[in-house]
């Protein structure tokens, strides 16, 4: 056994590729990958964040604030994933309003 530690995710597949990240607190950035460690501390270039509903602070509008070259702190990390192949999707469990 190595005395080495390894990270849970592998992310050098996501370097200079786009990522949406999702922090604690409820902000949401996306951005292209430019580089991470192993506490999950990453890098991101051309940031775009994502403001949240004044009215709603648990949703986000479509309003959005360019940032540039960032970094997030990877204990404020929550979830990382691919911009590429992901779409949105209507809310299957929303009950019809006449229900």
């Amino acid at each position: 056994m190595s005395g080495r530690k390894e990270t849970v995710l592998d992310l050098a597949k996501f370097v200079d590729k786009g990522v949406q990240v999702k922090l604690t607190g409820g902000r949401q950035v996306t951005g292209t990958l430019k580089g991470y460690d192993q506490l999950l501390n990453l890098v991101l270039d051309e940031a775009v964040e994502f403001l949240r509903d004044s009215d709603d602070p648990l949703k986000t509008t479509d309003q959005t604030r360019r940032l540039g070259l960032i970094v997030c702190r990877g204990t404020a990390v929550m979830l990382v994933s691919p911009t590429d192949g992901t779409d949105e999707i209507a809310n299957p469990f929303l009950q019809p309003d006449g229900a």
